[in-house]
């Protein structure tokens, strides 16, 4: 597998088709055979955190639909993604007035610190065609809502809001499955919703190699470097 800073991420396999990349996490390549799964990297589907396909202005379609799905308190966990002119910045004050000029609204801060890996994986896909029919772009709590049937209230950083998405974790991939991981890494490295956020990813994965996922939105549009605007859950 080529070395991407955005592959540093957990990465797990699902029965060697899956590969999972989580944006925030550390790279973990352990995980798959704790949850029974095979560790083979050479992954037919990459399920990744990261915004994939962008707008020129205004919100993505996807975003907007994800949001709505999730409802007011747990819509918020859906950043907005970068107008691809303030993709290309190289500083936050060039991102902000590219943003500024485009769509008369600037980014928040928080955005802009992960613009960085946005960059390198619209990068790698423009670069590698390959790579656009085998990387798919995932949101957490979107395969959460999935996953559970409906919007999971409870925050993922409260007790009630990790039990819930753990039972969904230890039911699928059994009861020692995250704290097998839980064990291995350092908490400072990866917490455990970062932990439970790559589950999901890999759930997710799993779901795309069997051919039961679904997009939001349902038909999504392309953007101007033939990048699908999507998520998958």
């Amino acid at each position: 597998m080529k070395d991407m800073s955005w592959d540093h991420a957990l990465e797990v396999s699902a029965d060697g088709n899956g590969l999972v990349g989580h944006g925030g996490g550390i790279l973990l390549r352990k995980l798959a055979d704790q949850v029974g799964l095979t560790a083979e990297l050479d992954a037919a589907v990459i399920a990744i955190d990261i915004p994939i396909g962008l707008t020129d202005h205004g919100a993505r379609q996807c975003d907007l639909d994800a949001r709505s799905h999730l409802g007011p308190k747990r819509g918020t966990s859906v950043f907005p993604a970068p107008i691809r002119s303030a993709l290309s910045a190289l500083t936050y004050a060039e991102a902000n007035a590219a943003s500024m000029a485009a769509q008369k609204k600037g980014i928040p801060q928080q955005a802009w610190a992960i613009y960085p890996k946005i960059r390198e994986v619209d990068e790698a896909l423009q670069a590698d065609a390959t790579l656009r029919g085998r990387v798919f772009e995932v949101h957490p709590e979107l395969t959460f809502s999935t996953w559970s049937g409906a919007p999971i209230i409870p925050p993922k950083r409260r007790h009630e809001g990790h039990s819930i998405r753990r039972n969904l974790i230890d039911n699928h991939f059994g009861p020692l499955a995250f704290e097998s991981v839980r064990n291995q890494i350092q908490r400072k490295q990866a917490s455990n919703d970062d932990i439970a956020d790559a589950f999901a990813a890999l759930w997710t994965a799993q779901r795309i190699v069997k051919g039961s996922s679904q997009t939001v939105p349902f038909d999504p549009p392309i953007d101007d470097v033939g990048l699908p605007m999507r998520m998958v859950h």
